[in-house]
């Protein structure tokens, strides 16, 4: 998945770390857009192709976040992320006339539990919920098995099962934006940002509004904070990330989640229902 892997459990527990690597492995094999024996990458490639049960679910949840968030959640977009930008591999700047001709028709995608087929010109990329889908299938594995205390962290995608201490990273500071402690007894936390991920400088950021092809410059970070799967608030934040200001926001409280929001003027804004989901320690507020 393109990131570290961080999984804490109790020494009780210690011989579950072999069997959650592996189910995160088995994921990044499913959804990977860069392994050359991933079903994804033989789609983009071949425009069909056998698939599994958890390229199968994915598909399934990626086709309802395009309805949930009005097609500002779109995985065709790697029509731009990958033939274009190329990010994460022999990165480049688009003309805009490559941009404006792309396509990221998400109907184009067809599939059943065992196969699946993808319109000439288009591509998917899973890299807006991967990660999220993969803490869920870790999660999963570990509560089968007993465990009830742990923490699985791919990147900016954390889930807790009980409680435990949360930095949010601030892309201006060695100082974290926000420190907080989880207060459910199960927790996922995404976050999404535009500083970490893009060409030449943040302008031309992974974040891209599939309906304009352009990159967003509104938020700087969103983490959401929720008891839902990390798979949901993963694609909510980055789906948010690309809307238009006012239409994120009302996006984001019609859901059953929370919010840390950093806008682009380095304003921070929290959700009045923070507090339902964690206890703020230490924030730049």
């Amino acid at each position: 998945m393109g990131t570290f892997a961080t999984i804490k459990l109790p020494i009780s527990h210690k011989e579950l770390f072999k069997g959650s690597f592996e189910i995160g492995a088995r994921v990044d094999d499913a959804l990977s857009s860069y392994k050359k024996t991933s079903p994804i990458y033989i789609l983009n490639r071949d425009k069909k192709v056998d698939i599994n049960l958890y390229t199968y679910e994915a598909l399934l949840l990626a086709k309802r976040y395009y309805k949930e968030s009005g097609g500002y959640f779109n995985i065709a977009i790697g029509s731009v992320t990958k033939d274009l930008y190329h990010f994460g591999k022999e990165e480049r700047l688009p003309e805009s006339w490559e941009l404006n001709t792309s396509d990221t028709s998400m109907n184009t995608l067809v599939f059943t539990k065992l196969r699946a087929s993808l319109g000439y010109g288009v591509k998917v990329d899973l890299g807006g919920f991967g990660k999220g889908y993969g803490v869920d299938r870790i999660m999963d594995y570990l509560k089968i098995n007993g465990v009830q205390k742990a923490q699985v962290a791919l990147s900016g995608d954390i889930r807790c099962l009980g409680k435990c201490q949360i930095d949010i990273n601030n892309p201006f500071s060695n100082e974290p934006l926000v420190s907080f402690t989880t207060t459910q007894n199960e927790t996922g936390i995404s976050t999404s940002g535009n500083y970490n991920r893009f060409v030449v400088s943040p302008k031309n950021n992974h974040l891209i509004n599939p309906k304009t092809k352009q990159s967003q410059h509104n938020f700087i970070s969103i983490t959401l904070v929720s008891s839902i799967p990390n798979s949901d608030i993963d694609a909510y934040a980055t789906a948010a990330s690309v809307m238009p200001k006012r239409m994120a926001y009302e996006f984001l409280d019609s859901l059953d989640l929370a919010y840390i929001i950093l806008e682009s003027d380095k304003k921070l804004v929290v959700s009045e229902n923070i507090n339902s989901y964690i206890k703020i320690q230490k924030s730049k507020l």
